[in-house]
């Protein structure tokens, strides 16, 4: 099994945080791994919800699809995706600091059947997808919120 773990702290209120990142469609517009988004099941955001991603990684377009499985506005939301051949449980968090929001993202990702042989090879292919999500992440973050105003502009 494959881990990932950070933090990001962000001016954007929890509420904000929480409303543009259990959007998962939105995954698109920060992880770089992310090469298509888009929610599938009709009505708002919330437990049963459904996105379709493909994601490129080692050089493979692979489409997972996603259901929030934990929505607890705005402190958390999980979600768990799944393909054929591996499942992954992401865990958005979200403390309030003084001045914004702490985001915690944690994603575990296990292989399936015989390929779990290479979970030793995708831990280390993994740490990199993240960092590099997590750097988009934390851009994103630092821009004004979706429907507020920059104050600098």
């Amino acid at each position: 099994m494959a881990r990932y773990r950070a933090s990001n702290d962000s001016v954007w209120t929890p509420e904000d945080a929480f409303a543009y990142l259990s959007d998962f469609s939105t995954s698109a517009e920060w992880d770089p791994g992310v090469v298509e988004a888009e929610r599938v099941s009709g009505g708002k955001v919330g437990e049963g919800t459904e996105f379709r991603l493909v994601a490129q990684f080692l050089g493979r377009k692979t489409p997972i699809t996603y259901r929030v499985v934990e929505y607890d506005p705005p402190r958390a939301v999980t979600f768990v995706g799944e393909n054929a051949s591996v499942v992954s449980h992401d865990r958005i968090a979200f403390a309030a600091t003084g001045t914004g929001t702490r985001v915690t993202y944690a994603a575990d990702l296990r292989l399936k059947g015989l390929l779990r042989l290479a979970d030793p090879l995708l831990a280390l292919a993994f740490r990199r997808v993240g960092d590099r999500a997590l750097a988009g992440l934390r851009e994103v973050l630092a821009r004004p919120a979706p429907g507020t105003v920059d104050a600098a502009a």
